[in-house]
């Protein structure tokens, strides 16, 4: 039997497809609900990062001579209360991620800048590099880029001081397996 109108088929499968369109759309465009995820890093490429200034930080440990803090440097609270993390909007926590990097790339340029030991100076070298890498990665995923105050980090950023390198290697380390991964 033949149908009378061939494109009436076709006209309704058309038809629920823009309906279904449609309502993805609206759905998606609601107001009062989150937008959609973020994008996500792939963790294997933190996970290199966290390796890396683990090296850094044995490397450390073996270093004998011409490898100390010539002072103490300010450095980020590693330390992370979920809570209050969760609590957070997007924008606070890559903000305190930035301000905890921009942290991270002075104290770790301080001991550069004191460090004789050169096997040492290779691995911290790749620190600061790491470092420089990460913000291309929180940049390539639209995370803002902050700038700190001329001062330093803003009020809301907790710090503390650390007097040893080994110290500022176990920040950094904890720094990455702790705030950015949460982040990203």
């Amino acid at each position: 039997q033949i149908h009378p109108y061939p494109f009436d088929n076709m006209f309704s499968i058309l038809l629920m497809g823009l309906f279904t369109l449609l309502l993805m759309l609206l759905e998606w465009t609601r107001p009062g609900l989150p937008s959609p995820l973020r994008p996500i890093c792939d963790l294997r490429v933190l996970k290199h990062f966290i390796e890396e200034a683990r090296d850094a930080q044995a490397a450390m440990l073996t270093c004998k001579e011409g490898c100390g803090l010539p002072e103490p440097v300010t450095v980020p609270q590693t330390k992370v209360d979920f809570s209050i993390w969760e609590r957070k909007n997007a924008l606070e926590q890559a903000q305190e991620v930035q301000s905890g990097l921009w942290l991270l790339n002075q104290a770790i340029g301080s001991l550069r800048a004191s460090v004789t030991n050169t096997a040492l100076q290779s691995h911290i070298d790749n620190s600061l590099i790491n470092i420089f890498r990460i913000g291309k990665v929180l940049r390539s995923l639209d995370i803002q880029e902050c700038n700190p105050p001329a001062g330093g980090v803003s009020g809301g950023e907790e710090t503390w001081r650390v007097s040893s390198a080994s110290e500022l290697l176990q920040v950094h380390v904890n720094f990455l397996r702790g705030k950015l991964q949460l982040l990203l």
